[in-house]
């Protein structure tokens, strides 16, 4: 069997997940190929799978005619099925709900996408996320849905051993946009260094994905914050580089941030956890399936920028509860969320579609 999975951009949680199933699939006797519509920086992380890159219908045609695929699973683009269809492709058409943003965008795509979704696709499969869930179950109930969880490469995002930074880091991933809610973090660290001075911070981003806008603000607001000489901002590093930055960040003694509006599930912080990396996030979803408050992370509320400064320096400061978190945390990642696990519920999707037996 083979099958095509489709994105706009080779870049974040989607390109992780992408390099991982298509790895653990084919050890599953599934073929499994990707197309992205634009190159992005994230090609720099390809491994062994076929990864095609093009947006012309002429290109897309000769790809799905030549490969034949038995399935074809479109992540987040509401009118790949449509273009799919009008190409001449006969075969399943699987939509996957990933990186839809806050409730807001996820809701408008789908609001969109009704009548895309009933005229062209045989199901849909969501991350176990209680908004896309509710969404899908409200706005199309008459669509297949399988609900299978990511997955994660747990040997690979392990803690290793690194040289220790001169003083506890409070590190941020993500794009510079409004639904990772940026400004957040900003006002969170700025409190915790005027509590903790030796801190510092370590943002990660990717400057091609970031809004204009967000990045004029996020200069303006480090200016304002004073904090332009406390920040290292780390620019497309190696999804491979990411287990000895994470392990970095809690040999110092700090802690990852994450203060997303909503996430689907939440690659980074998921990531963060399974390197013994301690982390404080907002209750935004897509995390509760891997974060319990005290257990293998810590919460606060979205927007109580004083919670989020006592639970934070509670996770630096608390020796006992820090490493309780951490031995928790990754045994929780690796038990949970294991490659083989996401391809025998593939599978199962698979043959439920009358397309593997």
């Amino acid at each position: 069997m083979k099958v095509l999975f489709t994105f706009f951009v080779p870049s974040g949680g989607v390109d992780t997940l992408n390099r991982l199933r298509t790895a653990v699939l084919q050890r599953h006797g599934i073929e499994a190929h990707v197309l992205y519509l634009n190159p992005g920086s994230g090609m720099q992380n390809n491994t062994n799978t076929p990864v095609f890159t093009a947006s012309g219908d002429e290109e897309i045609h000769s790809l799905i005619h030549h490969h034949r695929y038995d399935a074809i699973i479109v992540t987040s683009d509401i009118a790949m099925p449509g273009r799919l269809r009008a190409l001449g492709y006969k075969g399943r058409i699987i939509y996957e709900a990933q990186g839809l943003g806050t409730r807001e965008q996820a809701l408008e795509t789908i609001q969109m996408g009704v009548p895309y979704l009933q005229a062209h696709c045989n199901a849909a499969v969501i991350p176990p996320t209680d908004h896309l869930l509710e969404l899908f179950i409200h706005m199309c109930p008459w669509l297949h849905r399988f609900v299978i969880p990511n997955m994660l490469d747990t040997n690979t995002f392990a803690p290793v051993s690194v040289d220790t930074p001169p003083y506890p880091v409070l590190a941020w991933v993500g794009r510079l946009e409004h639904n990772k809610n940026w400004r957040e973090y900003l006002k969170i660290s700025r409190k915790i260094i005027k509590k903790i001075p030796k801190a510092r911070l370590w943002l990660f981003h990717d400057p091609t994905l970031a809004n204009p806008e967000d990045e004029v603000m996020f200069r303006h607001m480090l200016a304002e914050y004073g904090l332009e000489d406390r920040i290292g901002i780390f620019i497309n590093v190696p999804h491979s580089q990411m287990p000895t930055f994470y392990s970095m960040v809690a040999a110092s003694g700090g802690i990852m941030l994450s203060t997303s509006l909503l996430e689907g599930f939440g690659y980074a912080v998921a990531e963060a956890i399974s390197c013994g990396c301690p982390v404080l996030s907002t209750d935004s979803d897509g995390v509760r399936s891997f974060i319990t408050h005290n257990q293998t992370g810590k919460f606060y509320p979205i927007g109580n920028v004083n919670t989020a400064v006592s639970e934070a320096i509670d996770l630096m400061r608390n020796k006992k509860l820090r490493e309780y978190i951490r031995i928790q945390g990754r045994q929780h990642m690796a038990i949970s969320f294991s490659p083989d696990r996401y391809a025998a519920s593939f599978r199962e999707m698979m043959t439920a579609l009358s397309i593997f037996f």
